[in-house]
C-alpha cells in the first residue's frame, strides 16, 4: 500500500513514520511537511508544502490511505483562529484532495472529548473535523481519540508535562480511560487503521491505547 502521512514531524507522527517504513505491508510513504523530516529512505517521498496553499495537481496525492497526525495547541498557534486552521482546515483539505485521487481509508489522531458542541474550544474543533470527515465518503474512517499523550516532544508543553507526571504516578489506580496513552501505541493504532482498514466509521478510544 501507498500511505500519506501528515504531521510526520510531531510526536505521534514521527512514530507513525518509523512504523510505516518498517512495515512490509507499506510500499511507499508520502509525507508532506512544512520542513524536511530529515530522514532518507527509498520508500519515502517528502514534499515540503504550505498547508494553507496545497497544490491539488501534485501527483503524490494518489495514495491508498491517509494518516493525519497534524496538530498544535492554541498557545503555539497564537490564536483560536490559527489553531483551527492547523487542526481543522489543513487536515480537511488533505482529506478532500486525497479522496478525490482515490484514497479509500483515512485515520485521524483526534482527541478524547472531541465534540462539535463542546464548550471547550479545543474539543469543539476536533469534533468539527471528525464531523466534516464523515461527509467525505471514505469507505474506511478511523477516529483515534487519545487522552494525555505520553512521550518526549521536541518542544516542552508545560501543562501537559505536569499532567503526565501526576497521571504517571497515579496510573495503576486510575480508570484505563484516564491513563497516559504512549505515542507509540497511538501510532500503532493509526498505522493498523490505514494498512488494514475496516469498513465504516471506527472509533479507537483512550482506554484501548493504554500500555499493557
Amino acid at each position: 500500500m501507498k500511505v500519506m502521512l501528515v504531521g510526520a514531524t510531531g510526536l505521534v507522527g514521527s512514530h507513525v513514520l518509523r512504523q510505516l517504513l518498517e512495515d512490509p505491508r507499506c510500499d511507499a510513504v508520502v509525507a508532506p511537511t512544512r520542513r524536511p523530516v530529515g530522514i532518507t529512505d527509498p520508500a519515502l517521498v517528502n514534499p515540503v508544502v504550505d498547508f494553507a496553499q496545497l497544490r491539488a495537481e501534485a501527483d503524490w496525492w494518489a495514495v491508498d490511505a491517509v494518516i493525519c497526525a497534524l496538530g498544535t495547541t492554541i498557545k503555539q498557534a497564537g490564536s483560536k483562529e490559527a489553531f483551527a486552521r492547523v487542526d481543522h482546515d489543513a487536515p480537511l483539505a488533505v482529506a478532500r484532495l486525497a479522496r478525490a485521487q482515490g484514497a479509500h481509508a483515512f485515520a485521524l489522531n483526534s482527541a478524547m472529548g472531541a465534540d462539535p458542541g463542546s464548550r471547550i474550544f479545543y474539543n469543539q474543533v476536533k469534533g468539527r473535523l471528525e464531523q466534516d470527515l464523515r461527509e467525505l465518503g471514505y469507505p474506511s474512517l478511523t477516529l483515534v481519540r487519545p487522552g494525555l499523550i505520553g512521550g518526549e516532544r521536541a518542544e516542552r508543553r508545560t501543562g501537559e508535562h505536569l499532567a503526565s507526571l501526576v497521571l504517571g504516578a497515579l496510573g495503576p489506580v486510575l480508570p484505563r480511560a484516564w491513563r497516559i496513552n504512549p505515542a507509540e501505541r497511538i501510532a500503532a493504532a493509526l498505522v493498523e487503521a490505514a494498512l488494514a482498514p475496516r469498513p465504516g466509521v471506527n472509533v479507537v478510544r483512550s482506554a484501548e491505547l493504554v500500555e499493557r
